[in-house]
């Protein structure tokens, strides 16, 4: 029996599953900047004085600049992989156009490099270039799907609010807590999400959870003992 094209319409391969997960590791990895960037100007403050309204307006300064760059130099990039996909799907149509036997000959041998017989590639690339050439081409020779090309202001919002989101977490820590512990509060709750958030992408890229962890933990501990050391160097006031 043959299934109806609905009984796997819920399989992540339909859904694009491969871009979600590029989307959504790009947000983990956003968020620990924000966390890392943020935490270690409002630790390298804190260090240097206790005045809380100093603390507040650097770690707000580094959240807002933080989050433009990110959202900056996200969208200048995906500008650029979009203007580079745009170029080749309009290589690609003006080929179809003036060597249409060349392109289908060339569609053949693609598939044949997949594993198909002489026969049946051809088979196969006639009724796709019949069905809509370009399509075709841009699939198994470009990997590029022309009607979901990658969108800058997507990007470049998603980076902002990822960043934002991790950065959130420091400021809290360091403005909720007691002056006493408000530096150690900090470097714990760093420190714990950034475990957290190593977990996470090494769950999502199918790495080793505790190397990813321990990669994130050990470099976030150095930003922020760094940045408290000069803190501490440069302030005049001490730790409150």
């Amino acid at each position: 029996m043959i299934p109806s094209p609905s009984a796997h319409a819920e399989e992540p391969h339909l859904e694009r599953l491969g871009v979600r997960l590029n989307w959504l590791r790009a947000g983990v990895l956003g968020a620990n900047d924000g966390i890392v960037s943020v935490a270690a100007v409002v630790v390298g403050v804190a260090a240097a004085t206790a005045d809380l309204g100093a603390i507040f307006t650097a770690g707000m300064a580094a959240l807002v600049g933080g989050a433009v760059s990110m959202a900056l130099g996200e969208y200048v990039s995906v500008s650029s992989q979009r203007d580079t996909e745009r170029a080749l799907i309009e290589k690609e149509r003006r080929e179809l156009a003036e060597m249409p036997d060349e392109e289908l000959d060339e569609l053949t041998s693609l598939y044949q490099d997949r594993g198909l017989t002489p026969e049946t590639a051809r088979k196969v690339a006639e009724e796709l270039t019949a069905h809509d050439a370009l399509a075709a081409h841009l699939e198994v020779e470009l990997h590029i799907d022309q009607d979901d090309l990658v969108n800058p202001w997507h990007a470049a919002f998603s980076s902002a609010v990822s960043f934002t989101v991790g950065a959130i977490l420091p400021m809290l820590a360091i403005m909720l807590a007691p002056p006493p512990v408000r530096i150690p509060v900090t470097f714990v709750a760093v420190l714990v999400a950034l475990a957290g958030t190593g977990s996470v992408s090494a769950q999502l890229g199918g790495a080793s959870k505790p190397r990813a962890i321990a990669r994130l933990v050990v470099g976030g501990a150095l930003a922020l003992a760094a940045t408290f050391l000069i803190g501490m160097l440069l302030g005049t006031t001490g730790i409150a």
